[in-house]
């Protein structure tokens, strides 16, 4: 081959990599920004559009493998495995439960508290750059618990919010609920308001403007599916369905997919995939004044442009499975009884494919190969919160210059 090689190309046009490739862009960087299947075209569509940059605690909370029988055995719970990934997922499992003790969990909250505190004068930076305010809905966020004694095993988790610094109120009644939220059930008697969570109005048009804003500024996206790289000499050699790319460096932040990428260069990452599924009604029947949260049925209701989208959960379900849709409307039925002046018809449901670690970190940083490829990946439910900030953290890795924190707890070679 005698083509010169690229300047750093960067795999993945989800939210994070679209925000890479800007921040690279901004650096004087010459990227290359790839997808198989465009931008946004995954993932990144079809999330709650929340910046929740006060959710630092992990998913492996100390005691939660107690907990996870009852969970697992329910096929439509809050936390569910289909049987038939349940062997394939079983190391996995092991890691998310050492995860889970007392010293490990600490670790990652600490770890996770100065991402997210980085990540969220990032996104300031990058708005105020790049996006468009009116995009952003600044409403808090509302986690619901129905009794005192649910709302009381929570307690530790917002004193702990607290001490770090994030504004929350505790509500103890149904009416200090209604004042914030009106029409939910009354069964609903404590809440902790977060005022300081705020919303994209929809995150494919959020992911959409910033793809633009790197596009308008010279910035080159190509659509192809990319099956290999291999580091050489003086670059990477990357194939794709459409020949081969040469790259003087690269970033993988392909989302789900992106330990497959990482596996080809001896880099063995244990990523696994948060099945997570939703229903988006075009035209709101109540008028939501904030993002809810339904804390012990493990999904949310959120404004997507002038309708509301209701979903999540965690189904540890792979890449390959068919969806089971009928998680989504498991919880469209919940929230009916939840809010009662929901209309159900006209839904469109979805699921997206949230890429895991154990211990609920991404990996932000070189590869086994060196600093020529770098990972962006495993952001689990953060990856639109955490977008900015790992993008200004890869260009500081490109650039060679020191990151602004301390990267270790986040390395691809921590497990």
């Amino acid at each position: 081959m005698t083509q010169d090689p690229i300047d750093i190309v960067v795999i993945g046009a989800g939210i994070i990599g679209v925000s890479a490739a800007l921040a690279l862009q901004a650096r004087g960087r010459t990227p290359l920004l790839i997808d198989r299947a465009g931008v946004a075209a995954e993932t990144s569509r079809g999330n709650a559009g929340a910046f929740a940059f006060s959710e630092v605690e992990p998913l492996a909370t100390p005691g939660i493998m107690r907990r996870a029988p009852k969970w697992l055995l329910d096929p439509l719970g809050p936390l569910s495995i289909p049987p038939a990934y349940a062997l394939k997922i079983a190391p996995w499992m092991l890691r998310f439960w050492r995860a889970s003790w007392a010293d490990r969990y600490d670790a990652a909250v600490s770890a996770q508290t100065r991402l997210m505190q980085y990540c969220q004068a990032a996104f300031e930076r990058q708005l105020a750059q790049f996006g468009d305010p009116s995009l952003i809905r600044r409403e808090g966020q509302l986690e619901l618990y129905e009794g005192a004694r649910a709302f009381e095993l929570a307690r530790p988790r917002w004193q702990r919010r607290a001490d770090l610094g994030i504004d929350v109120t505790l509500l103890d009644s149904a009416d200090a609920i209604a004042d914030i939220q009106p029409g939910l059930s009354r069964k609903f008697t404590h809440a902790g308001f977060t005022p300081g969570w705020f919303n994209t109005t929809d995150p494919l048009t959020w992911t959409q403007t910033l793809a633009r804003a790197y596009t308008d500024r010279g910035g080159a996206l190509q659509v192809r599916d990319i099956h290999d790289l291999t580091p050489r000499a003086d670059h990477i050699e990357i194939l794709s369905d459409e020949g081969p790319i040469l790259a003087r460096q690269v970033v993988i932040c392909a989302g789900a997919w992106s330990h497959r990428l990482a596996a080809k260069i001896g880099d063995k990452t244990p990523l696994e995939t948060e099945r997570g599924y939703n229903t988006t009604f075009d035209r709101a029947s109540v008028e939501l004044r904030t993002h809810l949260t339904f804390a012990a049925h493990g999904f949310v209701m959120s404004k997507i442009g002038s309708g509301l989208r209701i979903g999540g959960a965690v189904e540890l379900g792979g890449l390959d499975l068919p969806p089971n849709y009928r998680r989504a409307r498991v919880l469209v039925q919940k929230a009916k009884t939840f809010l009662p002046g929901l209309n159900l018809s006209g839904g469109s449901e979805w699921m997206g494919y949230r890429p895991s670690l154990p211990d609920s970190l991404p990996v932000i940083g070189p590869s086994g190969a060196g600093d020529r490829i770098l990972y962006a990946f495993g952001h689990g439910h953060l990856g639109l919160t955490q977008s900015a900030g790992t993008a200004e953290l890869v260009a500081d890795l490109a650039m060679r210059s020191n990151p602004p924190i301390d990267l270790a707890p986040f390395s691809a070679t921590r497990f």
